[in-house]
């Protein structure tokens, strides 16, 4: 990213922006866990980073003492006044109007309504894969996520709203600047967020007039509390989909196939048992989970020896829970037939991914299509490989040679 000082001490100035954190955060937390459980920075105005399972556990599950009216951490807080709906309700919304917000969303993400999205989420692998082979011939070079991850779950999430396919490349500018360019001037932020929000009214607006069978036109039939949604609210809440149910996936995707195309025993077996990739899936959520989620302090208070003031920004970094040692046996090992997995990749507390069914889905037809299409495979330069930024970590360039 380069927009910040580099960080020369994880526990008093940690930044989740720098490019050894980008590179290698599992080394950091590793290093934080064993030294500083809980680390501090003056960066964005404050923050906290705990990396136990056991303190981002507590965390998360603690909405008394910790706010989840902002959940990106930036320069930005949002208002006390937001609360309890937040920016982007119900990922941001605080008891109990959260309760009724994630209600609202729940059949949308069903473990029935996603069945139905599987037979053309399939069909669109196959013809991605169907393109990048005849891109790459035998033995060719492709991108395996510029190519392949990340076209999945914007074309998914694309159709059950109901925006345009065509749209694709601009739904990844919005992630994009929404949660890598954390670190940009909070005027650059701003303009983004007036773009996608532009964008967003529009459709809106062409919903309102025509209304159809999506998810967009759901929502703005949606009550809660006895009382129609309010367009805006619909807005936030479809930014948030738009956004999370993108990058999360993609991501997950991309993470996949990187660790399959360096481990040759491990996609040698999954291509010889099919019928463990679902297992193997959730090994793999649990070792490179994409997502760390934001809280705010509410009053000042001591916690753990942690003398944390209101506004403070505290990081949970999921993925640091999922390689806590005292959590799991041989926790940085990714050990495909593990049968004992409750891993946080979808969250703790009330907050937990209300689409995993979805992202879950994705994921297997993802794998189970590309590993079919592609059963050998290898990185073409490890160099090469660049993960993201901010708090959803995935692979954005992933060349792969095929076979």
């Amino acid at each position: 990213m380069g927009r910040h000082e580099p960080v020369v001490d994880w526990a008093t100035d940690f930044d989740h922006t720098d490019d050894a954190y980008v590179a290698d955060p599992f080394t950091i937390w590793n290093e934080l866990r064993n030294s500083c459980p809980i680390a501090r920075t003056d960066r964005y105005q404050g923050a906290w980073l705990p990396t136990r399972h056991e303190d981002i556990a507590a965390i998360a599950y603690d909405t008394d003492r910790f706010t989840s009216r902002s959940v990106v951490m930036s320069e930005f807080r949002a208002p006390v006044e937001m609360a309890p709906q937040g920016i982007a309700p119900p990922i941001s919304s605080d008891p109990p109007y959260h309760k009724g917000a994630r209600r609202v969303l729940l059949p949308a993400f069903a473990p029935q309504a996603v069945d139905k999205l599987e037979a053309s989420t399939r069909a669109y692998c196959h013809q991605l894969v169907g393109a990048l082979r005849v891109e790459a011939g035998d033995g060719g070079v492709v991108d395996a996520a510029v190519g392949y991850a990340q076209h999945i779950p914007v074309r998914v999430i694309a159709n059950m709203l109901g925006l345009p396919e065509t749209d694709g490349e601009r739904f990844r500018g919005f992630v994009n600047h929404v949660l890598e360019g954390v670190d940009k001037p909070m005027e650059e932020r701003a303009l983004g967020m007036m773009d996608l929000f532009e964008y967003l009214q529009v459709q809106i607006d062409d919903h309102l007039a025509n209304p159809r069978d999506d998810l967009i036109s759901y929502l703005l039939a949606a009550e809660l509390d006895g009382s129609q949604l309010d367009p805006f609210q619909v807005a936030r809440t479809v930014a948030l989909l738009l956004i999370a149910g993108i990058d999360t996936t993609w991501s997950a995707i991309g993470a996949s196939l990187w660790h399959l195309a360096g481990n040759p025993a491990d996609r040698q077996r999954l291509v010889a048992e099919p019928d463990l990739l679902p297992t193997a899936m959730e090994e793999f959520l649990r070792a490179y989970a994409p997502v760390t989620m934001a809280r705010l302090v509410r009053e000042d208070m001591d916690y753990s020896g942690c003398p944390m003031k209101a506004n403070d920004f505290v990081l949970l970094p999921f993925p640091a829970a999922n390689r806590d040692p005292k959590a799991f046996d041989r926790a940085d090992e990714v050990i495909i037939d593990r049968e004992v997995n409750r891993h946080a990749a979808f969250g703790l507390g009330i907050h937990r991914c209300a689409g995993s069914h979805l992202a879950r889905m994705e994921l297997r037809v993802a794998l189970e299509v590309w590993l079919a299409e592609f059963p050998e495979f290898e990185l073409a330069d490890p160099a090469a490989v660049r993960w993201s930024a901010g708090q959803v970590r995935g692979p954005r360039l992933l060349p792969v040679r095929i076979g």
